[in-house]
């Protein structure tokens, strides 16, 4: 009886150490993904900081701003909140086409681009590193200077808020459309100034992602769907067939969904 008693305490203690081992084993290997996920997060936002810092100023909001041949009798010009230097952006990517600044998130500046198709900056960042991150690009079949009727720009729903991983407060939080309602797209030629006209969740292949050869009827339809699909309440102006969209993409977690947030340019500056 003691010698069956012994095996089976032994065989037990066996169990239990062979369960512990794996369950070290789990934690690590856990901890390890964690750690390099972290690690990679910690990659991208630290890259996109660096090239904000070296390509970007802000507008001092007490300065007078007074158009070339104006006066400062005319009162404050419009002006983008901010200033790109495209050329330092074209010296580390030439593949640079623009730079979007969302107003109401403070977390939404960065470098755009256009690749060759629409995989290549899935997860190579602007400075043609390997990240999750990716970077902020437009459709493949758009044209680079955001002339078509719907502009597709990309970023991913980063689960530090980086990239578009913010857009869905929109969304979420009316306070963030209460706070502003435009946003920016930079180029070296001109910025422009888009006002949030619809925020929604929509099927990857829906017709959202539609981009047309010129205005037309189906534009004009396209129009009227997009205001009817916004999940927050907008106060835009009705648009018409002469208006240009940027629609902003990103993923929502779910593979067969995105959300979008929707503008129509209303104010264009020239350099």
């Amino acid at each position: 009886m003691a010698k069956k008693t012994k095996k089976k305490k032994g065989a037990a203690d066996i169990l239990l150490t062979l369960i512990l081992i794996l369950a070290i084993g789990v934690f690590c290997y856990a901890a390890y993904n964690l750690y390099h996920i972290y690690t990679e997060y910690k990659k991208g936002s630290d890259e996109y900081n660096q090239i904000e810092q070296m390509a970007v100023t802000t507008r001092d909001p007490d300065a007078p701003v007074v158009e070339e041949g104006g006066t400062e009798e005319t009162g404050p010009t419009l002006t983008a909140p901010i200033s790109v230097d495209f050329e330092t952006l074209r010296s580390v990517n030439e593949d640079v086409i623009g730079w979007i600044y969302v107003e109401a998130l403070d977390g939404i500046s960065y470098p755009v681009v256009k690749g060759p198709d629409n995989s290549t900056y899935l997860h190579m960042t602007y400075e043609r590193n390997y990240n999750f991150a990716g970077t902020i690009f437009i459709d493949c079949a758009n044209s680079g200077d955001f002339s078509d009727c719907n502009t597709l720009v990309y970023g991913h729903n980063m689960k530090n808020g980086s990239m578009f991983g913010q857009l869905k407060k929109f969304s979420s939080s009316k306070e963030t459309y209460q706070k502003s309602k435009y946003f920016w797209i930079l180029t070296p030629e001109k910025d422009y100034r888009y006002e949030i006209v619809s925020a929604y969740t929509t099927g990857s292949t829906s017709d959202t992602y539609t981009l047309f050869k010129g205005p037309g009827a189906e534009f004009e339809q396209y129009l009227k769907d997009i205001r009817s699909r916004s999940e927050i309440q907008t106060e835009a102006r009705e648009m018409n067939i002469k208006d240009k969209i940027v629609t902003l993409s990103t993923c929502t977690g779910n593979e067969a969904t995105r959300f979008v947030v929707q503008g129509v340019r209303v104010d264009e500056v020239s350099k």
